[in-house]
Formats: structure tokens, sequence, C-alpha cells
């Protein structure tokens, strides 16, 4: 299983037979090089958007219509853009499992916002969600924006992810300290990758106050563009 991230909270992960594209913002995103979008597209099985905003969802009708893969996530989100762009989708909800390509991903709550950008303003797309992803002996919990919150518990008992995937740059979501406060409290991971930071520079540039407020067994992974994370 390969975990590579994307720049800001894009990822591609690379689980049993799927090559699944996470909220992959690739076109303007500052730490994206252009020349690596072949390499980031490569092999793509389908696209999971956490919710609408435009640093998550901007380049997912590009690649989705580009790649012939579908778009996966919110109902609300997914139903319009199959009706308004014609591209393939899989439409499903909180509490909801898809299986995609032998992995088993099922859609958690998060606390953000969703909307994506409509002629008059902003237009809700449906509500901003986590996934739980399952395959190869892992659960990878993607956190997608959000904060703190008591879901957090129930989540770590009934799902149990080893990995945690983590927005942690401030400012939009949880900082470095609210994920490792997060992390130690509620989850058992082995495994935190940052992500949702050093994109701008609003946002935390490195994960230090994160790896001091995690034991010292719990493996904090700083991500680098395009550089896949093997387990």
């Amino acid at each position: 299983m390969n975990i590579t991230w994307l720049g800001h909270s894009g990822f591609r992960i690379e689980i049993e037979q799927a090559v699944l594209l996470i909220d992959p913002w690739l076109d303007g995103n500052p730490l994206f090089p252009a020349e690596g979008r072949a390499a980031a597209l490569a092999g793509a099985t389908h696209v999971l958007l956490t919710h609408g905003h435009g640093d998550h969802s901007g380049s997912a009708l590009a690649i989705a219509k580009e790649c012939g893969i579908p778009l996966v996530g919110s109902y609300d989100m997914i139903s319009f853009w199959e009706t308004e762009a014609a591209v393939q989708g899989i439409g499903f909800n909180k509490g909801g499992t898809v299986t995609l390509g032998g992995a088993r991903v099922t859609m958690v709550n998060a606390t953000h916002s969703s909307s994506i950008p409509g002629q008059h303003g902003p237009v809700y797309a449906g509500g901003e969600a986590g996934f739980m992803i399952s395959g190869e002996g892992h659960t990878i919990y993607v956190s997608g924006d959000t904060d703190i919150m008591a879901d957090m518990e129930w989540m770590a008992e009934y799902h149990q992810p080893d990995i945690g995937i983590l927005s942690a740059g401030g400012h939009f979501t949880m900082d470095m300290k609210r994920a490792a406060f997060a992390a130690r409290k509620y989850f058992n991971f082995t495994t935190v990758i940052p992500c949702h930071y050093r994109t701008f520079p609003i946002l935390a540039q490195d994960a230090s106050e994160m790896r001091a407020g995690l034991p010292p067994n719990v493996e904090v992974i700083e991500p680098q563009v395009l550089e896949p994370i093997r387990f």
C-alpha cells in the first residue's frame, strides 16, 4: 500500500486494486509541480472528495473527465455534478460504505462547511465529511477539513484506524496542537500524516508541534509531494 501526498489535502492512495485520488487539487496548488500531473493520475480509478471547497474539489471534474473515472462523495454534491457536468458519480452519505477496487470506504462525520462556487455566490455542496478506508490490513482515517469533535471517540472505537491523515494547518481546520490532542485522546494510531498545511503562509509550515504532542510510539511522517510512503 502506498500513500502519496499531492500537496495541501490531496493524496493518492494505492490500496487493494484501487488507486484513489483524494481531494486532488492540482491546478493552482502552490505545492504541486505541473510536471508531476501524469505521475499523480497514472492508473487512477476514483476521485474521492471530502467536501466542495475549491482547494479540495477544484481539479476534480477535469481529472474525472480526463481519466474517465467516477467522482465519489456526498450524494448532494455528486448528484449535482452528474447532472451539470456529465461525469460518472458514486454518491453516498455518512455511515454509508462503498467498495472501490476491493477497498472499503466509509464516509464519517467532520465539522467544517461545504460549498462550490455559484453564479451568485457559494452553493451548498452537501455535508463535509471524512473517510475510513480499509484494505491490505490497514484502516486509514482521512479526517477531511475538521476541528476536534466528540464523534472521534466512537469512530476510533468502531473503525480502529491505525493510520491518521489529519488536517492540521490551523485557521480553517485543527492546528497541529489540536490535531495531536485529538490523535492522543481518541485514537490509537501507529502513524500520523499531517495535511492542509504548508500551502500558504497563514497555515502551519511544519509538524513540530504535532510531534511534540504525541507519544514517541506514534510516528509522525511529514509527507513530501509525489514521494510515496510505503506500508
